[in-house]
């Protein structure tokens, strides 16, 4: 059945949507989706770091990711994980120990490119950590994770933040 033009204008057939094109994730979206898995690792097993980074590295598609930036957050995350934890601390309603590892994990990176990204915008890396969440985590794991780093952002970036909210 076809829509007929009526007195106020020509039928209006549904225009059928365009298939979104779906682009291949970026080398730093791959980056942190290894370091991700890397610092799941380590929260679960407390493996060396050493052995982690081995591990991430024989994973399928690992050579196409930003190495340089893996290597910044799996072991950054790692060796400054008691300051990063307590950065969360301020932010969480529970010890951080008591978060979904894969959360853990996602606020691990949030925090440290916050903290040591500064070519980073932080709403960029902010959405990143929610990307990872929205992927890997739990069903709501992603607005928390939108939650804590909003809130992280204003300590750790106050001015980037305060600009951006004047806007």
């Amino acid at each position: 059945m076809s829509e007929e033009p009526t007195a106020s204008g020509p039928a209006t057939a549904a225009k059928p949507k365009r298939p979104a094109i779906k682009r291949p994730p970026s080398a730093r979206r791959r980056a942190r989706e290894f370091a991700l898995q890397g610092l799941y690792e380590w929260l679960i097993a407390a493996s060396d770091a050493g052995a982690v980074d081995a591990h991430v590295r024989e994973q399928e598609g690992f050579d196409k990711c930003d190495t340089a930036h893996f290597d910044a957050l799996l072991h950054g995350c790692i060796a400054e994980a008691a300051d990063i934890d307590a950065v969360l601390a301020r932010h969480v309603d529970r010890k951080t120990t008591q978060l979904s590892p894969v959360e853990h994990g996602v606020l691990m990176i949030g925090v440290y490119e916050l903290t040591h990204c500064i070519d980073i915008p932080y709403k960029v890396a902010i959405n990143e950590a929610v990307e990872l969440a929205k992927s890997y985590g739990g069903t709501d794991g992603h607005k928390y994770v939108n939650g804590v780093l909003d809130k992280a952002a204003a300590d750790l970036r106050p001015v980037e933040v305060q600009a951006a909210r004047k806007r």
